[in-house]
């Protein structure tokens, strides 16, 4: 008898699949990393500690990750808006909009950083409505954070927008002759169907803005211990040629955000197992 037929899968194998991805993974985000802690380990840990450890570096590392957590958490809540009302809605210039929503991803930060300095500086068309009303934006920590938003924005529209068109109407419909009125339905039906996605890309815009530079510079202000972020405080070390210094930054930006999207990982599990059991 002869061999028995044996269909072949036209996809290639797990060894040449992980082994292609395990090399693209180790060159584009392991090697870097771990040169950047081998680096981290030959300065030392208490220095890193020193270099850490000091009021204009906890400045900065603070200021970044709070407004990109307020930065994301807005993108939050209207990526996710905008995403529902370029699915379920048909108007004039839904295309145009549709379209805008990927500006952020094809415009170079420092043109994007440029633009928005521009309208927020107190001579420009939103800044001066601002600095008749009192205050001002660009130069602020409220221009940090509407850059942060510009970057942001793409990330958590564009990964929640998929999901929404799975949806089909009819489980709206469903819910209301059950007798539920909107917001129930949008609480308990809607939004945990969205839920995964959403954190998906609030977890994409918080690292998306916390490693953010060119936007942020020019409508910063760039003030130590004021409006002075993170990878700013990285580049003045480089320039310095204190290299050290730089990875020691560099260092403590990664474990805190590391430990962030660790825990948004961990709320998207439980959210998943919780869809999976109602």
């Amino acid at each position: 008898m002869g061999r028995p037929f044996v269909q072949r899968s036209p996809m290639p194998g797990f060894g040449l699949s992980m082994g292609v991805t395990l090399t693209m993974l180790s060159l584009v985000v392991l090697l870097p990393i771990g040169a950047l802690l081998m680096k981290g380990a030959a300065f030392g840990a208490g220095n890193v500690w020193d270099v850490v450890n000091t009021q204009r570096t906890w400045a900065a590392l603070y200021l970044s990750f709070r407004l990109s957590l307020f930065a994301a958490a807005f993108n939050l809540v209207f990526g996710v808006l905008l995403a529902w009302v370029l699915v379920r809605y048909r108007f004039p210039g839904r295309k145009l909009i549709d379209a805008a929503v990927d500006l952020p991803f094809a415009l170079p930060t420092a043109v994007a950083g440029i633009a928005l300095t521009a309208l927020y500086a107190p001579n420009g068309v939103f800044g001066s409505i601002a600095k008749d009303l009192g205050f001002r934006i660009a130069y602020t920590q409220w221009g940090i954070l509407i850059a942060l938003i510009f970057v942001g924005l793409p990330f958590v529209t564009r990964t929640v927008q998929p999901v929404i068109e799975e949806i089909e109407r009819e489980v709206e419909e469903a819910s209301a002759t059950l007798g539920a009125g909107r917001f129930y339905t949008i609480r308990r039906v809607i939004l945990p169907m969205l839920a995964p996605a959403a954190l998906t890309g609030f977890a994409l815009a918080l690292a998306r803005s916390v490693g953010e530079y060119g936007s942020v510079i020019f409508i910063a202000g760039n003030i130590p211990l004021q409006t002075e972020i993170a990878p700013l405080l990285i580049v003045i070390r480089l320039e310095e040629f204190d290299y050290d210094g730089a990875s020691a930054i560099g260092i403590a930006m990664l474990f805190i955000s590391f430990t962030m999207l660790l825990a948004i990982n961990a709320v998207q599990i439980w959210s998943r197992r919780r869809i999976g059991h109602v």
